[in-house]
């Protein structure tokens, strides 16, 4: 437990314009080389390096080397979790351009925050979860209902956990979009991880940004209600 935490290191990490970019494209949860977080935050290669081992020396981020590349990815899910509750209170930038436009509502539609989905499907996935019973909203966290245990099982999500885990199982994450909770923990990273496999999600090029398939919209109205 950390009794004197230092906030205003982390705050000047992530306050400088270019660590934020890189950051923000970290939060769809990949790990990524160098080269494409250094065109993602428009900086020179060299430049993204000196950021990038700031970032590390701080504890957001880790590094792995493969071969004569390095790649980067958030150090753990609080670290998005942050990210994602201060974008929830940051006002908005202008928008500069049609490109710029087009990605934010993709972002804005369906997006990864870190390993669980987010965004207005998001949203609505776990409002229906809610209202199914499936979830029990109880404090701070979720609590899986007998019969939703068994609906998901049904539905082929994998919910064994490690032992060893410490990691939060269900809780509500703060979306910055929609200024309401989508579902975060192991739950939610285990329920997104399925909608990929049976293809109901797919990545856009954005690295954050997901859509919703035709078998993905078919599939979220006839199994949850849920209307896209």
């Amino acid at each position: 437990m950390q009794l004197n935490p230092d906030l205003i290191e982390i705050a000047a990490l992530i306050g400088d314009p270019s660590r934020a970019a890189i950051l923000g494209t970290l939060l769809g949860g990949k790990m990524l080389p160098a080269g494409e977080l250094a065109r993602a935050a428009k900086i020179s290669p060299q430049t993204a390096s000196t950021h990038l081992a700031k970032l590390v020396s701080g504890g957001l981020i880790i590094q792995q080397a493969s071969g004569r590349h390095k790649y980067f990815r958030l150090a753990n899910n609080e670290v998005a979790q942050a990210l994602e509750a201060l974008q929830a209170i940051s006002p908005p930038k202008p928008v500069q351009s049609l490109h710029e436009s087009n990605r934010l509502h993709a972002l804005q539609y369906a997006r990864t925050c870190y390993d669980h989905l987010a965004g207005k499907v998001g949203v609505a996935l776990t409002d229906r979860l809610l209202e199914m019973n499936i979830l029990i909203k109880t404090g701070n966290d979720y609590l899986l209902s007998e019969e939703g245990k068994a609906k998901l099982r049904a539905f082929g999500v994998n919910m064994e956990i490690p032992a060893a885990s410490r990691r939060r199982f269900a809780f509500p994450c703060l979306d910055w979009s929609e200024r309401r909770y989508h579902l975060a923990g192991s739950l939610g990273a285990a329920l997104t991880k399925h909608l990929f496999e049976i293809n109901w999600l797919e990545s856009l090029a954005d690295g954050r940004a997901v859509r919703v398939t035709g078998a993905g919209l078919q599939g979220f109205w006839q199994e949850f209600g849920v209307k896209l």
